[in-house]
């Protein structure tokens, strides 16, 4: 009697059929789903848009009211600090496609906050991390959807602005040309400015990774720091009204000015220094984030 023995077949190496690759792109159009998705962001970018178009169209009508009144021989309208001088109307006119840039830095600053923060709060972050386990992509791309939206956002209401306020100018022979010098720039680098507000603004709830807590910071680094070193404590120092330039908000402004004044910065200072604000705070959160659990 015989037994037969058999040769257990070698093990084969199972095939994993691990799907696509992740790639950058696949990080961003993931990010873009999350913006796109949420009907809060939606409906808080619309206003966005809306509103600062809108602030354009009462800025323009200021002026053509202030001018119809110099003209009609009435009183000056008061356009400044008591006893400085009427501005030119045609000069400040050429802002109208920027001016209303102070709500939306407001707005997006906000939103970029919540759009990082909140995913700490939710522990949403850790379902990121998972499905991108290189945290610095994933920071990235969050950081570029959010300046490109605000981006598009920023360029497009200011298109619309010149657009809106052009037919209220002419009223008063006000109106211009978009050809005119630096009115192309202006407009674009309303899209810039904001843009720039977003990654700071990532960059602080990223940080603190705390909602309301990313958002007064934010506020308070816009809005409520400038008011205190150039209305406050100017005097203290003659340094202080120099530094009171490179501050993030005073810096954009020259970014999208269309005039140039004397000792402050030029439209290009203006975005490096601006520029020079988001890198550093992206550095900054870009290293924590990858030293700190999730």
């Amino acid at each position: 009697m015989s037994t037969s023995t058999s040769t257990p077949a070698a093990p084969t190496k199972a095939r994993r059929s691990d799907g696509p690759r992740l790639s950058f792109v696949r990080v961003l159009r993931s990010e873009w789903i999350k913006v796109s998705t949420v009907p809060s962001t939606v409906i808080l970018l619309a206003s966005t848009l809306v509103v600062m178009v809108g602030l354009a169209a009462l800025f323009a009508w200021s002026l053509q009211t202030g001018q119809a009144q110099l003209d009609s021989g009435g009183p000056p309208p008061q356009m400044g600090p008591p006893g400085e001088a009427l501005p030119d109307f045609g000069d400040l006119a050429r802002g109208a496609p920027s001016s209303g840039i102070i709500f939306g830095q407001l707005l997006i600053a906000s939103l970029a906050v919540v759009l990082i923060a909140s995913e700490w709060a939710t522990g949403m972050i850790r379902s990121t991390m998972v499905a991108v386990p290189k945290r610095v992509p994933a920071l990235l791309g969050k950081n570029v959807i959010a300046a490109a939206v605000s981006f598009l956002i920023g360029a497009a209401a200011a298109l619309l602005s010149y657009v809106v306020a052009q037919p209220i100018l002419a009223v008063e022979d006000l109106d211009f040309a978009l050809s005119d010098e630096k009115i192309v720039a202006s407009i674009l680098n309303t899209g810039t400015y904001l843009a720039l507000i977003a990654v700071i603004s990532m960059g602080i709830g990223t940080l603190l990774r705390n909602t309301a807590g990313g958002v007064v910071t934010a506020v308070g680094l816009f809005f409520v720091l400038p008011v205190i070193v150039v209305n406050l404590i100017s005097g203290l120092a003659d340094w202080i009204p120099d530094a009171a330039r490179f501050l993030p908000t005073n810096a954009g402004e020259r970014l999208v000015a269309v005039a140039a004044e004397e000792g402050a910065l030029t439209q290009l200072e203006g975005g490096l220094v601006l520029a020079a604000w988001a890198l550093v705070l992206l550095a900054a959160s870009l290293l924590v984030t990858r030293k700190r659990d999730v």
